[in-house]
């Protein structure tokens, strides 16, 4: 079962890549990005993708020009995320083979995004939008547009999100803060999962 949630690792260290990589996988969460305002990422995305690039799609975050896309390509990264929906970036991301997910938060910037080739869209920050913000926007999105939300979605009111029309989330705080040990976010992962699951159910 692919997950549609996206693990925000903002902060992490290339040193503890792997292992949190492992931990997440083991969860059932298979897409991970690395925030570009992160030590060293792309020695870290470099790292998750030798180490499980056939097992996870592994990307980068906050990603906001087109040069570190360029870079990300070739590393090998399978997907860029990023807060805003600067056409170059999309537009670059496609053309690399990547899947691209920028933030938007309004009808404009969702349709243009979507206009440049977005594989998905991301509401960020998800607690500005709500879910009745969602349920107005998806009315008139493409049917089958995905849609993920991104700062106040979690555990606790991931069946809200679906039922407004969310595809899936992206987690940050609620799963990696710097400092965090592999195993709590080993158990972090597993509530989030359980959490998805039922909502999903």
């Amino acid at each position: 079962m692919t997950r549609e949630i996206i693990a925000i690792l903002r902060g992490l260290k290339p040193s503890e890549a792997i292992e949190i990589t492992d931990v997440l996988i083991a969860a059932g969460i298979t897409k991970i990005e690395v925030p570009l305002n992160s030590p060293d990422p792309f020695d870290s995305i470099a790292a998750m993708i030798k180490h499980a690039g056939d097992r996870a799609v592994i990307g980068a975050g906050t990603v906001l020009e087109v040069a570190q896309v360029d870079k990300l390509a070739v590393i090998g990264a399978q997907m860029v995320v990023s807060p805003d929906a600067f056409p170059d970036v999309i537009r670059a991301t496609k053309a690399a083979g990547m899947l691209s997910y920028p933030g938007v938060l309004t009808p404009s910037e969702a349709f243009s995004a979507l206009r440049n080739g977005a594989d998905g869209l991301k509401f960020f920050p998800g607690f500005k939008l709500g879910t009745e913000g969602l349920k107005a926007l998806k009315a008139v999105l493409p049917a089958g547009t995905k849609t993920y939300a991104v700062g106040g979605a979690g555990p606790d009111n991931f069946g809200d999100w679906i039922a407004a029309g969310a595809t899936g989330f992206g987690i940050g705080s609620n799963i990696y803060k710097p400092g965090y040990s592999a195993s709590q976010v080993a158990d972090l992962a597993a509530e989030i999962v359980a959490a998805y699951d039922e909502a999903k159910a």
